[in-house]
């Protein structure tokens, strides 16, 4: 199995891969991440390696994603094909600006699309439809506050749970900045499409852990759904 290695300090595992037997250490075409850190660093190694499993060893004091026991038992089980695959769903958030210059813009995420406004004294509105059904009270269903984000199962542990308190197992979970008007946080089926319009901006769009931001503009309209592909984990535990 060909094992490439990711993370600030991961070339402490170097010795370990190359001395256990059915694994190679490579830099390129690999089978497998091995990923040494915390949570972001797992993050950061599915926005660069999309398609690729992942073995995500805790060396972090934050890392509830990752794999708490020593790195030699890991590597062990995973030589020995006794680490178990799980499967988790990605988003897909595509966005096309209002401006016909701006070149259209895709994104993945495996944790949340996170949309905020880009004025810290200045309310942000937008208009959103869950599978072509408008939110929201006010009669041009706009709503007015600081942002939503849209979180997968795997990222409402992180900002989903930080505004709503909640976790939650299957869906995708629409979760509300503030808005001036009460409106509940949902949780709507895995083939829901989300569609949002930026009817007075500045906004940020930003997703996991990736310093790719983009800035949305009045009439920007976000796209958002299940990814046809899943991000792979090989864990301890099912």
């Amino acid at each position: 199995m060909k094992v490439s290695l990711f993370g600030a300090e991961a070339k402490k595992l170097t010795p370990l891969i190359e001395s256990t037997d059915g694994l190679e250490l490579v830099k390129k075409k690999a089978d497998v991440i091995v990923c040494f850190g915390g949570d972001g660093t797992l993050l950061t190694a599915e926005l660069q390696w999309p398609t690729i499993p992942k073995v995500p060893i805790r060396n972090s004091r934050r890392g509830i994603r990752c794999i708490a026991e020593p790195p030699e038992e890991v590597i062990q089980k995973l030589a020995a094909g006794e680490l178990v695959r799980t499967e988790h769903l990605k988003l897909t958030c595509t966005v096309r600006h209002s401006q016909e210059d701006q070149l259209k813009h895709q994104f993945l995420a495996i944790n949340e699309f996170s949309v905020s406004t880009a004025l810290a004294n200045s309310a942000l509105r937008f208009k959103m439809e869950l599978s072509g059904k408008p939110m929201g009270a006010a009669s041009d269903h706009e709503l007015i506050g600081d942002g939503f984000v849209i979180s997968t199962p795997f990222g409402s542990t992180a900002y989903f749970n930080q505004i709503t308190g909640g976790v939650f197992w299957t869906g995708i979970g629409v979760a509300f900045k503030y808005t001036s008007e009460h409106i509940n946080h949902l949780i709507v089926p895995e083939d829901a499409e989300i569609v949002a319009e930026i009817t007075r901006g500045p906004a940020t769009l930003a997703h996991d852990n990736s310093s790719n931001y983009v800035n949305l503009e009045e009439g920007d309209r976000l796209t958002i759904k299940r990814h046809t592909e899943s991000a792979v984990l090989l864990t301890t535990e099912g």
